[in-house]
């Protein structure tokens, strides 16, 4: 019997389930469901079918759950033969082949059965064939409801029963035929699995490199931003005089980002939430203040979490690892952006205590010396930042070492307001996995910022942000009048730096990069997601792959 705390299993979940027992897992437990193309055709196709049949008039939908199997299905088509009830399965694909004969495939088999166990315990009739229709080689196969075919459906659904109990997920497939039309390939991350498990294994990209959809940023003073049907519609105003409007699709967009004293309506906030788009909010000075999302995770993804980042070792391991590639990271760009010209006597020095204090860390066998070593390579990594900047560039764009909060000069008000761009980013990335960002492994939770977010960041710190910042000041991009407001006090963006600033973060994000262990090309934008979901694999599937990337 299903208690009041239990669902029934739903018989699309023992398709999933026979399939692929990880993919049921993720859709049936987890609640992850990604809608690729051809689950896009699939729907498409289902649609046709119910008009057709709305045509036919002789042909009837059943829908029923079952408290005695703790099973709930709809069929795709409920048809009367010579007194007989017949339900039909419609599938986009081909049937199976063996020799010249053609048969369902199990996972559609079992589908089958499950909905005729709903049909006769609704009916009190007994069920003894379903049909297949398969569309691309338009095969309709007949399928006998043996004792043997019942025998196995029942067995699935009580293995569906216990998945669902378990707190961990099932482990990858061998069979990697099966993965590269799986829809949640990008999430479970097969190949790279694979790639650690096998010797010079050369991984499929099933993860998507680029972004799908566009993040909008909403600057200006008297700026609003409402809804207007299935768009948003940004509107400024001047004295009360409109200047500009601009429509976006809602279908278009990833996520919306308000800085300063934009206002947004309550319509259109509830809207974006139903629509699951986050919303972000920045302060004038371009500080992080918050944001609304709405995918919270799973709490089988929690507890996850939870049981891991409470182990003493597992934190010092996943400590030492980010720690490690934060601090190469760094190494690797001085190195690189110095090559080219003879480096100075400072340079030499700081290089060569970067490299000691690297080798230090690698030794260390407690976090407060991660900790320790890893603070004294930032503080000469930000100090010979300034020695990376060309002669002609204006005395006010160098930094005079890495001031926060507030920043003290030009260019760490601009390295600023990017760190809280890419919180916003890692932010995002983390709700979008399903970890809960308040419970990381090497930040203390000393203020209202995530622990997790800025554990991550330290990953991304260089590449996304530094890189481009210190180029961008080279190309003498910056007007040190118009792109800030300056007091004695602190230095933040104006409206216009806050646009040169979101334009080449949002630029970098957009530039595609070679992962130098998975050996195929991505966005930044989809690495951010990579190394959560990484992260996430230390704990729920395979160590190893978490922190290994390099600027080469």
């Amino acid at each position: 019997m299903i208690t009041e705390t239990d669902n029934p299993v739903r018989v699309m979940g023992l398709h999933s389930l026979t399939y692929c027992e990880r993919l049921y897992y993720l859709e049936e437990v987890e609640n992850i469901l990604i809608a690729d193309e051809r689950v896009y055709a699939g729907r498409n196709f289902h649609e046709e079918i119910r008009v057709d049949n709305q045509d036919i008039g002789r042909v009837e939908t059943f829908e029923y759950t079952s408290e005695k199997l703790g099973l709930t299905g709809k069929v795709d088509r409920l048809q009367k033969r010579d007194g007989i009830w017949i339900p039909y399965e419609h599938k986009i694909g081909r049937s199976k082949t063996i020799g010249k004969e053609k048969e369902a495939w199990e996972s559609d088999a079992i589908q089958v059965t499950a909905y005729a166990f709903l049909i006769e315990e609704a009916s009190g009739r007994i069920i003894e064939e379903g049909r297949i229709k398969y569309r691309r080689d338009n095969v309709l196969v007949k399928l006998e409801l043996t004792d043997q075919l019942r025998q196995k459906t029942l067995g699935t659904i009580e293995r569906a029963k216990r998945i669902r109990a378990e707190v961990h997920r099932p482990p990858v497939t061998e069979n990697a035929n099966l993965c590269v039309r799986c829809s949640l390939a990008p999430v479970c991350l097969p190949e790279e699995n694979r790639s650690l498990e096998m010797e010079d294994y050369e991984a499929a990209r099933l993860f998507v490199p680029h972004r799908e959809k566009e993040t909008i940023h909403i600057t200006g003073y008297k700026t609003r931003v409402s809804k207007k049907g299935e768009a948003i519609e940004i509107i400024k105003n001047d004295d009360e005089v409109k200047t500009g409007k601009t429509k976006f699709p809602v279908n278009e967009i990833e996520s919306i980002i308000l800085h300063g004293s934009v206002s947004i309506s309550a319509q259109l906030i509830a809207f974006l939430s139903w629509q699951k788009i986050p919303i972000h909010w920045f302060s004038m000075g371009g500080s992080y203040i918050g944001g609304l999302n709405s995918n919270a995770g799973t709490p089988q993804r929690k507890i996850r979490q939870y049981e891991a980042l409470t182990d003493g070792k597992i934190r010092f391991y996943l400590t030492k690892k980010l720690a490690i590639g934060k601090c190469e990271t760094q190494l690797r760009y001085i190195l690189r952006a110095t090559r080219k010209k003879e480096r100075a006597i400072s340079q030499m020095e700081a290089i060569d205590a970067m490299r000691q204090n690297l080798k230090k860390m690698t030794e260390a066998d407690n976090v407060d010396a991660i900790r320790g070593y890893e603070g004294t390579i930032a503080r000469i990594y930000h100090q010979i930042i300034p020695t990376l900047l060309l002669s002609e560039v204006p005395n006010h764009m160098f930094p005079n070492g890495r001031t926060k909060r507030p920043p003290k000069d030009r260019y760490n008000a601009i390295q600023s307001f990017l760190y809280s761009l890419l919180y916003k980013s890692v932010f995002q990335a983390i709700i979008a996995v399903g970890l809960d960002p308040d419970f990381g492994f090497y930040h203390t939770p000393r203020s209202s910022a995530s622990p997790l977010v800025l554990d991550l960041m330290e990953l991304f710190r260089t590449p996304i942000c530094d890189i481009p910042l210190v180029g961008s000041v080279n190309r003498m991009s910056w007007d040190i009048k118009d792109d800030f407001e300056v007091t004695n006090e602190k230095v933040w963006l104006s409206e216009s730096g806050r646009k040169k600033a979101i334009a080449i973060y949002e630029t970098r994000l957009n530039d595609t990069w070679k992962h130098p262990v998975m050996g195929y090309s991505l966005t930044y934008y989809r690495m951010i997601e990579m190394e959560v979901r990484f992260l996430e694999k230390e704990w729920s599937d395979q160590a190893g792959l978490f922190a290994r990337a390099r600027l080469r």
